[in-house]
C-alpha cells in the first residue's frame, strides 16, 4: 500500500491480453466497508425475528368450519410458539352517545393461537374490537373498527403493546363521524 497515494494495487482476474490491476482508495475502500455494515445490520435485525403482533383477517382465513359463523379471525404473528400465545377481546362501542363494553368470547380455532371473533355487540352505535395478545412476555394490540359489511381494515390500529383508553375512544369518533346519519 502506498501511504502518500493512500492507494492500494489489487490483483484481479488476468485478461488475455495480460493481467489488469485495480487501484482502491482508502475513500472506495470505507465506502466499501460501510455498504457491508449497512446490509449485515439489515441481515441482523431482520434474523432477529419480527416483534410480537396481532394479524387479523377474514373469516374465512381461519380455514376452519369452527369459523364460519365468525367476524373475523385474528392470529399471534411474531411468536416463536402461537400456541402458547394468548388472546382476548372486546368490543368497545358509542351507542346513542354513550360508551359501551362488551367482553367477548372468542373461539380457539384448530391452528394454534389462532381465534375466531364471533359478533356478540349489539347492532345499534358503532363499534369497535380490541384485542390483546401476549406471547412469551411480549404484548401486542390491535383496535379493529367495524362498519355495516364488517371490520375496516385500513382504519385498523396495530400496537406492539396493548392498545390505550385514549386510542379506542380516538378510533370511535373517527368511526361515528364516519356514519351516516340516517342509520
Amino acid at each position: 500500500m502506498d501511504l502518500v497515494k493512500q492507494t492500494e494495487e489489487i490483483r484481479t482476474r488476468p485478461r488475455l491480453t495480460g493481467e489488469r490491476k485495480t487501484t482502491m482508495t482508502a475513500l472506495t475502500w470505507l465506502f466499501s466497508l460501510s455498504r457491508v455494515a449497512a446490509v449485515a445490520c439489515t441481515c441482523a435485525a431482520l434474523a432477529s425475528g419480527a416483534d410480537f403482533a396481532i394479524g387479523i383477517g377474514s373469516a374465512v382465513a381461519g380455514n376452519s368450519i369452527q369459523a364460519k359463523g365468525a367476524v373475523m379471525v385474528a392470529r399471534p404473528e411474531g411468536c416463536a410458539e402461537p400456541a402458547k400465545a394468548r388472546i382476548e377481546g372486546a368490543a368497545e362501542g358509542l351507542v346513542n352517545g354513550a360508551r359501551r363494553s362488551v367482553p367477548l368470547r372468542l373461539l380457539a380455532l384448530p391452528t394454534p393461537g389462532v381465534v375466531a371473533v364471533l359478533k356478540e355487540w349489539p347492532a345499534e352505535g358503532v363499534w369497535v374490537v380490541k384485542l390483546t395478545g401476549t406471547c412469551e412476555g411480549a404484548k401486542a394490540g390491535t383496535v379493529v373498527p367495524f362498519g355495516p359489511k364488517g371490520f375496516l381494515r385500513e382504519s385498523s390500529k396495530f400496537f406492539s403493546r396493548a392498545a390505550r383508553d385514549a386510542e379506542v375512544e380516538a378510533s370511535l369518533k373517527a368511526l361515528a363521524s364516519q356514519k351516516p346519519a340516517s342509520q
